[in-house]
């Protein structure tokens, strides 16, 4: 059975860092987009960054560009991401998601691209 699984969520001070992981199970992902996704309260989910399945290719929301990297290790079945200084506003609940229909040099932020998701992991941002 194909599974998500994130951590590293938690509370943070602004200015802080955090890396989140995504583990996969029940699959290999070696042909798989993958994407971090976040919603905070009441507002719909957004694309925070993305990266292709041959990890070549990753996009970053505007509000995240320079702060936050993408990564992945397929020897693990992993993908980070690592998040430098954070704000208030990146507070929500941080998703994963895959999918196999992306062309190796595709990295697509759009969540009604992907059909696997994660539950999901907190991350707050708060002094």
């Amino acid at each position: 059975q194909l599974q998500l699984v994130e951590s590293g969520g938690g509370l943070v001070q602004p200015g802080g860092s955090l890396r989140l992981s995504c583990r996969a199970s029940g699959f290999t992902w070696d042909y798989y987009g993958i994407g971090w996704f976040r919603q905070a309260p009441g507002k719909e989910r957004e694309g925070v960054s993305c990266i292709s399945y041959s990890g070549g290719t990753t996009n970053y929301a505007d509000s995240v560009k320079g702060r936050f990297t993408i990564s992945r290790d397929n020897a693990w079945n992993t993908v980070y991401l690592q998040m430098d200084s954070l704000k208030a506003e990146d507070t929500g609940v941080y998703y994963c998601a895959a999918d196999s229909k992306f062309r190796s040099v595709q990295a697509v932020c759009v969540p009604r691209e992907y059909r696997y998701w994660g539950q999901g992991t907190q991350v707050t941002v708060s002094s």
